[in-house]
């Protein structure tokens, strides 16, 4: 009797040990701050977390999307900590919505670029004659850019082709990424033969196996300053990896992945 009585108490002390073990696990893992992030800065923003965690020890859960749909996310209640948006506009119409801390602060400037795959006959140049040779010829059948109406990049392609004349005989032929990121894809996967992508995506090792680019002009579009802001539901952890990426450590993996960088001035104080 003795005996199956201690079996029950180890019995019982093990379950309790197992369920207390669940529970940390899971409240460790919403200690954990979810952060939505423009695709634009996957690759980026991957080894700036990397580090961060390496240097401190916490973690942080990122969800890469377009940035007009995370707006929409945050405003109907998404658990997002912070958002880092591909377009500065975006964070302005949460801090207008009340779903911000502040107006928060650019932490980079964005580029284009035109990508194909390496097989295509498209030949890629800053001016984009080789696109327009394609088009007079009739040889193009099919072209990547992000949808125009909620990803940044994509309505920065659409000012850059309508700046140089190319928007209209180039809109049929015009496959839309949902993101910025989809759009890469398919400028390089072959399924398309080419478009207009992010920079910081086209520099990537892993689009680099599939396909080419060339850095695009700036002044051929609007600007795209990126800006980051604390939401109203932020932690400490949160507030560490926004003032975190204000270091010269992220500063620097952003201009490795073809980013400018706006000037240190302009930081706030938000989030500390």
């Amino acid at each position: 009797m003795m005996r199956k009585l201690k079996g029950l108490v180890a019995l019982c002390v093990a379950s309790l040990l197992l369920c207390s073990g669940g529970m940390s696990a899971q409240a460790a893992d919403r200690d954990v701050p979810a952060i939505a992030a423009a695709s634009n800065i996957k690759f980026a923003l991957d080894e700036v977390a990397k580090q961060f965690t390496q240097d401190t020890g916490e973690k942080v859960r990122i969800s890469y999307g377009s940035s007009g749909n995370f707006v929409a996310q945050i405003k109907h209640g998404a658990p997002f900590q912070m958002f880092m948006s591909a377009d500065e506009k975006y964070i302005h119409q949460l801090a207008l919505s009340g779903e911000a801390v502040d107006e928060g602060v650019l932490y980079a400037i964005g580029r284009l670029a035109i990508a194909a795959p390496k097989n295509s006959p498209l030949k890629l140049d800053p001016q984009l004659s080789g696109l327009k040779s394609l088009l007079k010829a009739g040889q193009l059948q099919r072209f990547a850019i992000a949808n125009p109406d909620h990803a940044p990049y994509g309505e920065r392609a659409r000012e850059l082709l309508k700046n140089m004349g190319l928007w209209d005989a180039i809109e049929p032929q015009l496959i839309y990424g949902e993101n910025v990121s989809q759009a890469a894809q398919f400028a390089v996967s072959g399924s398309t033969q080419g478009g207009i992508i992010a920079l910081s995506l086209a520099i990537a090792p892993q689009f680099q196996k599939m396909g080419h680019y060339q850095a695009l002009p700036a002044e051929l579009h609007a600007p795209l300053y990126q800006r980051m802001v604390l939401t109203k539901k932020s932690g400490a952890t949160a507030k560490a990896f926004y003032a975190y990426l204000q270091t010269d450590t992220a500063r620097q993996i952003f201009i490795e992945f073809g980013f400018g960088l706006p000037a240190p001035s302009t930081f706030t104080e938000s989030g500390k």
